[in-house]
């Protein structure tokens, strides 16, 4: 579905990726893990065209989408769940999860956006409760709710997610947890980048290591969750349970 080859990205003289090659097929959960400054974020904001690369290219469902503005690449079927989520406070839950279909509302019915609506409402019912209420008044944990919601009101094939479960209750992680499983079982494909290892290789199906703006390690989830480098570098104080 997705084919990253020999990505490069530099912000003036800092090179930030240098050669990045992964893949992502169809019906996965990749999680893509690494300390903070290892270029996490900044790949993800170069697959959905906010970041133009200087050499390399991204091709998603056959078609090279390298350098194509965002608008464009999420009417393809790619969309993204930033970090630190971005809503749009002074607007309400549903004012936010319109603005995800903006684009749909164009060329398809308000019947079967408004469909996505409801199904939004089913996955996070504290946001039906409060769909009248502005977005800048919702607690973190519903913000990020909010968020997630948001970009599946787009349609997407493919879901990038930076960080969704940072700076949240571990309730809300888990949460947030199993509705990325849940949306994957149902057909959609995940990208995950999170800063929760255990919990991130838990769901995914495979896994990335960046360290440094390089693909340093990579492997099925079970594999990197059992190597001993990932667990002394990602698992912290999880890492005693995992070698006792």
């Amino acid at each position: 579905m997705l084919e990253v080859q020999n990505l490069h990205l530099s912000y003036g003289k800092l090179k930030v990726l240098s050669g990045i090659s992964f893949h992502v097929k169809r019906g996965e959960i990749v999680c893509l893990l690494g300390s903070n400054g290892a270029g996490k974020s900044s790949l993800l904001l170069t697959l959905i065209g906010i970041n133009k690369p200087q050499e390399g290219k991204i091709i998603f469902e056959g078609e090279d989408i390298t350098g194509v503005s965002p608008q464009k690449i999420i009417c393809k079927g790619l969309s993204l769940v930033p970090e630190g989520r971005q809503i749009f406070y002074p607007l309400t839950v549903e004012e936010n999860l319109e603005l995800g279909a903006y684009h749909r509302f164009r060329k398809e019915s308000k019947k079967a956006i408004y469909a996505d609506l409801e199904r939004v409402y089913e996955l996070f019912p504290r946001l039906k409760e409060r769909r009248k209420q502005k977005a800048g008044t919702l607690s973190g944990g519903e913000q990020q709710m909010l968020a997630l919601g948001r970009a599946f009101m787009a349609r997407p094939r493919l879901l990038l997610l930076d960080e969704p479960s940072l700076g949240l209750a571990p309730k809300i992680v888990d949460l947030i947890m199993q509705t990325i499983v849940r949306l994957n079982q149902e057909g959609l494909t995940v990208l995950l980048v999170e800063q929760n290892a255990r919990k991130a290789l838990s769901i995914a199906h495979r896994a990335y290591v960046l360290e440094t703006g390089h693909i340093t390690l990579q492997g099925s989830a079970e594999e990197l969750l059992n190597d001993e480098e990932v667990k002394r570098a990602y698992l912290g104080k999880d890492y005693r349970e995992f070698t006792d």
